[in-house]
This record gives structure tokens, C-alpha cells and sequence, in this order.
């Protein structure tokens, strides 16, 4: 697919992301919850949602494993912007005529208007939408996908895993709170980091981290139980972008993924798990960290590799035991996104 962006500078990216010395991340979302129990007003209800994602965010790409692992295509439509975007908004630019074609909007920013005019916050994916209203009810990437697995059960798939486990759900967010301030977040503060003194810091606490990683996923296939769960889920989207934009474009580049055998045999063996692999776009991927990041990538050059035959290779990770879905099975429908 060729990917098109446009040369408006009246929009530009330009002074977004780099903005001061350390990089510190919006985490002020709209949190309102759809519940089994409507306490926020929006009820578990089929059909009456739209998941809003781009295949090349990460925080959006969990939301979509999730939803695909869980069995929740039918109950939850997706509608998926394209890789590119300006200082607005995301955009339905994959679409026919430009517009998503549920919501009938061009831009994502109008669905954030319909709930909060002029919303002066970030304008992000994941975001799901109420259709009847066409409001976005939430962009609290985190917990989205933890209610898809708690509150969507009735209309989970025969078969699906559980990737929230009661028994192991304290040791699940003790990780995934490293995993998110040092990993999923660390490559982007050593990529926005406005100074070196804040690059330096970010860079060491990132790999200490993945060290840590590295030694944990040396003696079991997963990161928490002999199941595949959340937290490998929210571990996965930063390791498949990681060689691709975060080692050159966010300068991580103390190793590549591919230099760290257990992380790397990890990596693979999730990418070739039915809804982990087959949600990855690559081109899109670096489509958008090499076009929209403007302050980084000036000339907007997208670079042709690195070469992804690899992650197609044997992992060998089956020696550790564990069971990928548990007592389930694995999704067999098409891929949707």
C-alpha cells in the first residue's frame, strides 16, 4: 500500500513531541467505563459500540489483540484510522471517500467534539465510540482491555483465554506498572527526551528493564503464569515495533531485539500465536513514527527495513511448557484488523 501524507504545514507535527527536557506523558484520559452494571451510564451492550484503532499505535494495538484473542468482533465493530495523521486528529483516510463508515466522520477528533467540545486534550486510539450518539465514551487505553475481559464475558468466544485471571492479577499489574513506566512508555521518553541528560536517563532505565525482562523470560515462556495474559499483551506491542522505529527513529539502540535471545525467541513465539502476529502491520508501523514525528524525522523519509522474514522463524520456546490459551483455544475467524 502506498502510504500518502499530506504537505500542509499549516498543521504541521513541529514542536508537538519534543517540547522540553524530559518527556512526560499525558495520562489524564476520559475514563468513563461501559459495565455489565451501567454505572457510568454506558451498559455491555452488542452492536452499540465502535472500537476507533490505527494499526500502527501501539497502546491501540492491544485493544485489538485483545478483542480478537477474546472472541469480540461481533459485539464490538472496529473502525481503523490510517497511519498518518496531523496536529488535528487521526483520520479515516483508509476508507472509501475518506469517512469511517459507521460513524460517518472524516476525522476522529469529531467523535471527541461530539462528547467535549473543543476536547483539549490529545486526540488518541484506541477510543470507543458510542454509534447511537456518536460520542466517544472512552480513551483510557489501560483499562479498556482489562474490561474486555471482565466486564464482556457474555459475549466472549467458546474457547477464549483468560487473560485476566483473578489468581494472578496482582502480580499481572505489578508488572505491567514496570512494563508501562520503564518499557512501553521508556522508548518514548529516550525518543522525545528534549536534552541528553533526559535521553541519557531514559536510555539506561529502559534497558535496565528490558534486562530485567530478559532474564525473567529465560526460564518461562511467559510473563506471569504458563498462559499467554495481559501482560504479555502489553508487553508484545513494544517488542514488535522495537527494531523497526524505536532502535533508530527513538534511538534505543544500545541492542536490537533480535541481540537479546530470550526476548527475542519471546517475541517470536507471541508473533506467531493466532492474534498476535496477524494483527501486525509493519509498513504502517514505521509509516507513522517516520512521517507524523516531524521534530525527529524532518525529511519524512520512511526507511525500507529492517528485514521481518525473521519473525517467522522457529523460537524454540516450546521447551518451557506452558500453554498458550490455557484450557482454550486459539481464534480461528478472519482477521477484521
Amino acid at each position: 500500500m502506498d502510504i500518502q501524507h499530506s504537505a500542509n504545514t499549516e498543521f504541521s507535527t513541529r514542536g508537538a513531541y519534543v517540547t522540553g527536557s524530559e518527556y512526560t506523558r499525558d495520562t489524564n484520559y476520559i475514563e468513563t467505563r461501559i459495565t455489565r452494571n451501567a454505572a457510568d451510564g454506558y451498559p455491555v451492550e452488542a452492536g452499540r459500540y465502535r472500537l476507533v484503532v490505527a494499526r500502527a499505535c501501539p497502546w491501540a494495538h492491544r485493544s485489538t489483540i485483545v478483542r480478537r484473542l477474546l472472541g469480540l468482533e461481533d459485539a464490538i465493530s472496529i473502525g481503523v484510522c490510517g497511519p498518518t495523521h496531523d496536529a488535528r486528529s487521526w483520520t479515516f483516510d483508509l476508507d472509501p471517500g475518506g469517512l469511517d463508515p459507521v460513524l460517518g466522520i472524516p476525522r476522529l477528533q469529531d467523535a471527541y467534539f461530539k462528547r467535549t467540545p473543543n476536547y483539549p486534550r490529545g486526540i488518541t486510539v484506541p477510543a470507543v465510540v458510542d454509534v447511537p450518539s456518536g460520542a466517544v465514551v472512552t480513551n483510557n487505553f489501560p483499562q479498556i482491555t482489562l474490561d474486555f475481559s471482565t466486564e464482556w464475558g457474555a459475549f466472549h468466544r467458546d474457547g477464549a483465554p483468560a487473560l485476566y485471571p483473578e489468581a494472578l492479577r496482582e502480580e499481572i499489574d505489578t508488572v505491567n506498572a514496570r512494563v508501562f513506566t520503564e518499557v512501553n512508555n521508556g522508548v518514548y521518553r529516550c525518543g522525545f527526551a528534549g536534552s541528553q541528560e533526559a535521553y541519557d536517563a531514559a536510555y539506561d532505565r529502559l534497558f535496565t528493564a528490558l534486562d530485567w525482562l530478559e532474564e525473567r523470560l529465560a526460564t518461562q515462556r511467559y510473563l506471569v503464569g504458563d498462559t499467554i495474559t495481559e501482560a504479555d499483551v502489553r508487553l508484545f506491542t513494544t517488542l514488535v515495533r522495537f527494531d523497526a522505529v524505536y532502535h533508530g527513529h527513538f534511538k534505543c539502540n544500545r541492542n536490537k531485539l533480535i541481540e537479546m535471545p530470550a526476548l527475542w525467541a519471546y517475541a517470536r513465539d507471541l508473533y506467531q500465536t493466532p492474534g498476535f502476529g496477524d494483527t501486525v502491520n509493519f509498513e504502517q508501523i514505521k509509516a507513522h513514527y517516520y512521517i507524523v514525528h516531524e521534530d525527529l524525522n524532518p525529511t519524512q523519509i520512511v526507511p525500507k527495513g529492517p528485514d521481518e522474514s525473521g519473525w517467522t522463524t522457529p523460537h524454540g520456546r516450546e521447551v518451557l511448557g506452558g500453554r498458550p490459551f490455557g484450557d482454550g483455544t486459539p481464534p480461528t475467524r478472519p482477521v477484521d484488523a
